[in-house]
């Protein structure tokens, strides 16, 4: 499902007969043809246990289901718009960063604690992402939401990147991510470099970051 960027806060995806594409309900804000948007009670793709376990994990954000011929414009509260190719690999995003994605892709929930344990976990709670993270995998486009413009890091093998929790965006690829902490006495006494965490990312991919510490 092609995506163009329109610019910087709005999305096209064309839509051809036969095929379809999920996006964040009500995030449609024009379109050509002949298109219909129908509420999306599973949540996805799945099937309904699916479903249950996405809302379960409090990854399950409203979607809609959009088909048929033409081309439909999405954006959403004027946030930055960023398309992400996937050939293959698992994309690991927020819910409420999904603007629109293709409809061929495997979409899923990862268990934070599944990549750096206990403090996979710690992870969730200090970027306001809790305890799940959703997952798309397959060939096909994502469109994703961010605070500003966001930039793309590659991660290579020796290489690792580390991020800003909060100004962390979604990652992709053989990708291990765990917290680290620098915590000193200047954090305790309230002299420290307010860097006291940060989230490292090794292995082979890249990472998205976003010009801002603000969450969605």
């Amino acid at each position: 499902m092609p995506f163009r960027e329109v610019n910087s806060k709005m999305v096209e995806a064309t839509v051809a007969p036969g095929q379809r594409l999920f996006s964040q309900r009500g995030a449609m804000l024009a379109y050509r043809g002949e298109v219909t948007f129908t509420p999306n009670t599973a949540g996805g793709q799945g099937g309904v246990m699916a479903m249950i376990g996405r809302r379960v994990a409090g990854e399950a954000a409203p979607l809609m289901t959009v088909e048929g011929d033409g081309t439909v414009m999405f954006g959403h509260g004027g946030h930055h718009v960023q398309v992400i190719r996937l050939t293959g690999d698992t994309l690991y995003v927020e819910a409420d960063r999904l603007l629109a994605f293709d409809g061929t892709l495997e979409q899923g929930t990862m268990f934070m604690g599944s990549q750096g344990g206990v403090m996979g976990m710690v992870r969730g709670q200090v970027t306001g992402q809790g305890l799940f993270t959703t997952t798309l995998k397959g060939h096909g486009a994502v469109a994703v939401m961010a605070h500003g413009g966001v930039i793309e890091l590659p991660i290579t093998p020796g290489r690792s990147v580390h991020v800003d929790p909060q100004a962390y965006v979604a990652h992709h690829g053989d990708v291990r991510n765990k917290l680290s902490t620098a915590l000193g006495w200047r954090d305790m006494v309230g002299r420290g470099s307010g860097e006291a965490f940060q989230l490292e990312l090794s292995g082979s991919g890249a990472v998205y970051v976003q010009a801002s510490e603000e969450k969605l």
